[in-house]
């Protein structure tokens, strides 16, 4: 791309999901739950991370709009949302497997 051309361009909501998804836990929680919608606990036992911790880092991914949460019954699953973030996760997911 014409360096010029990237002078007029906006990158502002790209950095801020970089920057929210750019921590390990998050992008494992992402990855995790792109095939799959899951609760707080299945993420936890899956990652081997107390509740507490996955909550945290889930309301800031729900905050950012990155995953939504839908009540199934007495559970509330999550599901990535945001088409950016699954681009990523899923890239990254593909370099990661191949080794």
């Amino acid at each position: 791309m014409d360096l010029k051309k990237l002078k007029t361009l906006d990158f502002t909501e790209e950095a801020e999901i970089l920057k929210i998804i750019g921590h390990p836990t998050r992008l494992k929680i992402i990855c995790g739950i792109i095939e799959q919608d899951l609760c707080v606990s299945d993420i936890g036992d899956c990652l081997d991370e107390p509740q507490p911790k996955i909550s945290q880092h889930l309301a800031l991914l729900r905050a950012k709009g990155i995953v939504r949460a839908e009540r199934e019954g007495l559970n509330i699953k999550y599901k990535v949302v945001h088409p950016l973030a699954i681009k990523i996760a899923k890239i990254l997911e593909k370099e990661k497997l191949k080794d």
